[in-house]
């Protein structure tokens, strides 16, 4: 009897050890792995806008993956520091033939213009690993088009 007594005695000691364990908390489901696009990017954007010369300055582009997307469908929130498009624009983002890279990105939406106007604005390019290259076209008010390219570098990228 006192073998058994000792072995009911283990078994609620190893319960209770499992149960001291973690944070109290309920577990969560391990998290799918990340896109290569997920995330923020950074570089140069050269617009030249309807009678007016191609100039560059710098534009942010952050990736967030659409669930059950699989990992081929981003809203891209875009930061643009260009003198005719200093704004932030929502677009959304298609990656294929493939989930990753090199693959080809493609890139639409719209944004309140600083002259009054909705426009609009497309972008169709490669994505690498860690460098985006593609072009950046668009239509604003008074049927002025703009038309560029931009260039990106994944954030901690070497």
């Amino acid at each position: 009897m006192k073998q058994f007594g000792h072995a009911h005695l283990t078994v609620a000691a190893g319960l209770l050890v499992i149960a001291g364990c973690g944070d109290g908390k309920p577990p969560t489901s391990p998290s799918g792995p990340s896109s290569f696009l997920s995330g923020t990017w950074r570089g140069t954007v050269t617009i030249g806008a309807t009678g007016q010369p191609p100039t560059s300055a710098p534009m942010t582009w952050t990736f967030v993956v659409v669930p059950q997307s699989n990992q081929q469908s981003f809203n891209a929130n875009i930061q643009s520091q260009h003198p005719w498009l200093p704004i932030t624009m929502q677009g959304v983002a298609d990656i294929a033939p493939s989930a990753n890279p090199p693959t080809q990105i493609g890139t639409e939406g719209n944004y309140s213009s600083p002259r009054g106007c909705r426009g609009v604005f497309g972008s169709f390019g490669t994505a690498e690993a860690t460098r985006i290259e593609a072009s950046f076209d668009g239509a604003d008010c008074n049927d002025t088009t703009f038309y560029g390219r931009v260039t990106l570098t994944k954030d901690g990228a070497r």
